[in-house]
């Protein structure tokens, strides 16, 4: 048994094969997988039942095994109010910068060739979708010899 709450054997693996500067996508449940993401990333469906798992469970967890050095959100369009999701991600991810891009800009940012692991999740709130860029790991980071 791991010491880490990740457990899934497919992202544990995509994981493994990303380093600093790869990208892990985390996406609701409206976001078009099968076409926004980039050509070498593993993609993982957590999307069972909607609503079920959401992104910030997933984010949660994640957050345990890796450092996250950067993020991006897909923001609604302007004049319309920033999604609560988005409040979430900045409170869990600070101090890292969490960076705003509208649908289209993030669309072409998932399919980055830098894009590792794209989870699918069955989270129903709209623009819930988020980026992370994978930072470094300290070396005081616990579990090191």
């Amino acid at each position: 048994m791991l010491l880490t709450d990740l457990l899934h054997p497919g992202i544990l693996e995509a994981l493994a094969g990303a380093g600093h500067g790869a990208r892990v996508l985390l996406a609701d449940g409206h976001y078009p997988a099968s076409t926004a993401t980039g050509d070498r990333a593993r993609t993982v469906h957590l999307n069972l039942a909607p609503g079920l798992l959401d992104v910030t469970t997933v984010l949660d967890v994640l957050l345990t095994a890796l450092p996250v050095e950067s993020a991006q959100v897909m923001v609604p369009p302007e004049g319309e109010p920033e999604p609560p999701a988005i409040a979430e991600y900045r409170a869990r991810l600070a101090p890292a910068p969490v960076e705003t891009l509208d649908r289209f800009a993030f669309y072409d940012a998932a399919r980055s060739p830098d894009l590792a692991l794209a989870v699918v999740t069955a989270d129903v709130r709209t623009y819930a979708n988020l980026l992370l860029t994978i930072g470094v790991r300290a070396v005081e980071t616990p579990g090191t010899r």
